[in-house]
């Protein structure tokens, strides 16, 4: 019976956590659009972000993906480093934009979806973007992290 109680507590407290966690669901199209351009989360919380490219193109041709960008990033100086990074899905892997990067989905295709776990950094405003070739300037919006 302590046994029970004691699993019936943990399963009610881990249920209790994941119900704080923010889930965020963002699209992104043929028209090179994602369906919203901004949301907050709260500083610590657990994000969960889920990007599905719901257009038909494949990624060769209109590949998109989502990179959250520290505070501060110079959004055209850092896709201008990930032009050249084909091989690694337009990610580039130099130190310095590593450091730049809290987050980022794969590169995907017409129909395909990705799902990606974070915590959310300090409060402050962080810049996400599409890092295909050209995409950036039209596929960009902002993460607004809250203080707790």
């Amino acid at each position: 019976m302590k046994k029970l109680l004691i699993a019936l507590i943990s399963a009610s407290l881990f249920h209790h956590a994941s119900a704080k966690d923010a889930k965020i669901e963002l699209t992104g199209n043929d028209q090179m659009q994602y369906n919203i351009k901004t949301f907050e989360v709260t500083e610590g919380q657990k994000v969960v972000l889920s990007f599905k490219h719901i257009g038909q193109l494949p990624a060769v041709a209109m590949g998109h993906n989502v990179v959250i960008l520290a505070a501060g990033t110079g959004v055209p100086a850092f896709a201008t480093k990930c032009a050249p990074a084909k091989a690694n899905g337009y990610i580039p892997l130099d130190e310095e934009s590593k450091k730049q990067m809290i987050a980022y989905t794969k590169l995907l295709g017409g129909g395909e979806a990705d799902e990606i776990t974070f915590t959310a950094p300090a409060a402050g405003d962080y810049p996400f973007i599409c890092t295909f070739p050209g995409h950036f300037a039209i596929m960009q919006g902002v993460m607004t992290v809250k203080a707790k």
